[in-house]
């Protein structure tokens, strides 16, 4: 029985801890889409993902204003396209993608995921003509995007298909550079991928699943950060045990927008996946929430140690709370979107040497691109500014982060020893 307390402290929860619901996302099954000829086999993706998804925008934002819980983004996923089109006698697959992005359009989502292939112990025909399509794919469309697993902990990794990927990723960038190199923003390389994820870019509709299902993704670092200053000090049972608590209310809270999604569509309910995905705003960091555990400063000795807690700790708590909990749920810790990360950086814990070799030399060596001495970019490190969504140069206007104040600007980028972009106002 709920109290007035419990209701009481999940509207703080909303209103001041930043707390929200992330993401609706339908899954899709589009295995009965699968026809010889690519034009019907397109036909029926468009039709099914409109017919299954129609109301999924208008639902979600009814349940946003009746419940008074911030439902921040809605998506779709579909079954790996991959599959779907394995069948069809062309070596053109990006014209599915077409098909889904105008989907897409005709629900009003935010994005649609699943123009993806499972590759972690070989790959078929199919795969292949995906991985090839997909650099055209991102760059023609708007709400696509795309996912490729290509290793899993038991199978390892099929270097061919990393190979294949680095590739596709250097010419998604070269295809969309006159937008940010937007369409590397719609691209996951996935190692053990779950099938049941609803976040973006990586969701797709595993091939286990029901025709159509409906999945919640919660997010809430400020709500972990503010319970456990309660517990400031004490022994790590004790911390641990409050960060299962607060994980099993956070989650009953996305399983009460699934069940209400799922009842409304007539679709049966997925997964609540809990991911504590950080944003730059004060208060919504999952490095401060590893401070307020005990540590120093993030990035300083036992971090990983205290991640690796908070994770275990954050899943057993969503499985007290629903036995529907997605394989994804735990922290994510962007090194660029964390603001306690950014301070560490800022402070000199995290070095900005280090800082460059985690996101610009090790994704290199990983996907076998040299290093160049005519290939860098140049920041000011201590300008300060408000992100405005209407200067952002590529046609994706949608961020969580519109109106932040934020420092370091890039001013400049040079390829091969041109300046391919430079400020504006520089």
């Amino acid at each position: 029985m709920l109290n007035h307390s419990d209701i009481m402290s999940t509207v703080d929860m909303i209103d001041h801890q930043h707390l929200d619901i992330r993401t609706i996302t339908m899954g899709i099954s589009l295995l009965d889409c699968a026809d010889p000829d690519p034009a019907a086999c397109a036909r029926k993706i468009h039709d099914k993902i409109c017919r299954q998804a129609e109301h999924l925008v208008a639902t979600g934002c009814r349940i946003e204003r009746e419940l008074g819980i911030p439902i921040v983004n809605k998506r779709i996923s579909v079954t790996p396209i991959a599959l779907v089109a394995s069948a069809c006698e062309t070596e053109d697959f990006v014209p599915f993608a077409r098909a889904m992005d105008q989907a897409a359009k005709t629900c009003g989502v935010d994005f649609i995921g699943g123009f993806s292939a499972l590759v972690h112990k070989g790959m078929a025909s199919g795969d292949r003509r995906l991985i090839a399509a997909i650099p055209q794919a991102l760059a023609e469309t708007e709400l696509v995007c795309s996912s490729v697993n290509v290793a899993t902990t038991k199978a390892g990794i099929n270097i061919d298909a990393v190979r294949l990927m680095g590739q596709a990723i250097k010419k998604t960038a070269e295809l969309t550079k006159d937008r940010d190199g937007l369409g590397c923003a719609k691209l996951v390389v996935f190692c053990n991928a779950v099938e049941d994820n609803p976040f973006m870019a990586g969701a797709f509709h595993g091939v286990g699943e029901a025709d159509a299902v409906v999945s919640v993704g919660v997010s809430g670092p400020g709500v972990v950060h503010h319970a456990l200053q309660a517990v400031k000090g004490r022994p790590f049972d004790e911390v641990a045990e409050c960060i299962k608590k607060t994980a099993f209310r956070i989650t009953r809270v996305g399983q009460l927008v699934a069940q209400e999604a799922s009842r409304r569509l007539g679709v049966p309910f997925g997964v609540v996946d809990l991911s504590l995905a950080p944003t730059p705003a004060v208060g919504d960091s999952v490095a401060r929430i590893l401070e307020e555990m005990g540590l120093a400063v993030c990035g300083t000795h036992g971090t990983t140690a205290a991640l690796a807690m908070l994770n275990d700790a954050v899943k057993k708590g969503g499985l007290m709370a629903s036995s529907s909990v997605g394989g994804l749920s735990g922290a994510f810790i962007p090194v660029s979107e964390d603001e306690g990360m950014i301070a560490a950086a800022r402070s000199g814990v995290l070095t900005l040497d280090k800082l460059v070799e985690l996101m610009a030399v090790n994704p290199r060596k990983r996907f076998g691109f040299p290093l160049r001495a005519d290939d860098y970019a140049v920041w000011d490190l201590n300008t300060e500014y408000r992100i405005d969504p209407a200067q952002f140069c590529s046609m994706g206007k949608s961020t969580p982060f519109a109106g932040q104040t934020v420092y370091g600007r890039c001013v400049r980028n040079v390829c091969g020893g041109a300046v391919v972009w430079q400020d504006a106002q520089d």
